[in-house]
């Protein structure tokens, strides 16, 4: 079925430009969505395996807000950090980095393996004046519904690290595993929706930069989860969950929020892994409603 981008409409009347700068040592690529002046300054973290495509549903829906989006070192259109491993130390490390540059004071804003990057970095001492997490990963992914699905995956990512160069990078590109993956990820029943969500993955889901970048973050995703920095986390923070995420159950997203000092928890159902593809609507009204509490605009 041909893919039509749902969001195409609301996304185009938002001005974006690309710009870039150096960062650890390497050049990360970034996107400056809205207006300059804008009340709202969010800086946002996509996901593993993403770039900052994925998000701009969900910033399509906040007209009112200036959204800064830099691809993930290694992925998308951003090199990787020269003499480092790609482990959740570089990754808060280059966040820190990157949001004094360009966009000090920002909220911060994660979505699933961008939700563990952004909770470290804040825990860590990133000033912000508020934290929203979309899909985070609340749990251990062994701990999760598809916890045979994450193993899984660790042999699939084992194997594309330790076959020579060429059949590695090739098993980890390839398009037919891509499409079981969204296909396990999709909950929509709507067949346009289901197949811009196919599209956005085929286009975007194989765009880093080598197989040890990919395993390397993989190895991170798994290894980490939210709740390792949530208590450290003094600022407003807003997560977004999905009922039906088989990634994190829900179940221990409730849980989550009781550890953070001052989080609040919006709850989408119908929707799986993939609120920014399938619900960006409800999110980003949840986001347009926080970012306006007064604890975290610095209005009274």
């Amino acid at each position: 079925m041909q893919s039509i981008h749902p969001y195409r409409d609301a996304l185009s009347a938002v001005p974006v430009r690309r710009d870039e700068v150096e960062v650890l040592g390497g050049r990360t690529a970034f996107w400056v969505y809205g207006q300059d002046d804008a009340p709202h300054t969010v800086l946002a973290i996509h996901g593993f395996r993403g770039e900052h495509h994925g998000l701009e549903p969900v910033v399509a829906h906040l007209p009112q807000v200036r959204t800064i989006m830099p691809d993930l070192p290694g992925f998308g259109e951003t090199d990787p950090i020269p003499g480092r491993r790609h482990d959740l130390d570089t990754y808060v490390a280059w966040l820190h980095a990157f949001s004094d540059l360009v966009a000090p004071g920002a909220v911060v804003l994660g979505h699933s393996f961008g939700s563990i990057v952004a909770a470290a970095a804040v825990a860590d001492g990133l000033e912000t004046p508020g934290l929203v997490l979309i899909n985070p990963i609340g749990a251990p992914a062994l701990e999760g519904p598809r916890g045979i699905l994450t193993r899984l995956a660790i042999g699939y990512y084992a194997a594309g690290a330790r076959l020579p160069r060429r059949p590695g990078e090739a098993l980890l590109r390839n398009g037919l595993v891509v499409r079981i993956m969204s296909e396990a990820m999709a909950k929509t029943r709507d067949r346009g929706l289901r197949a811009f969500v196919h599209d956005q993955h085929r286009r975007y889901f194989s765009r880093f930069a080598d197989r040890d970048v990919l395993h390397e973050a993989f190895v991170t995703s798994v290894s980490h989860d939210v709740s390792q920095s949530a208590a450290r986390i003094d600022r407003p923070t807003l997560l977004v969950a999905a009922v039906q995420d088989d990634i994190t159950p829900i179940s221990a997203v409730r849980r989550l929020a009781e550890v953070f000092p001052r989080a609040q928890l919006v709850e989408i159902d119908g929707v799986g892994h993939l609120i920014h593809y399938e619900t960006p609507v409800p999110a980003a009204r949840a986001i347009s409603r926080f970012l306006d509490e007064p604890a975290v605009s610095g209005t009274r």
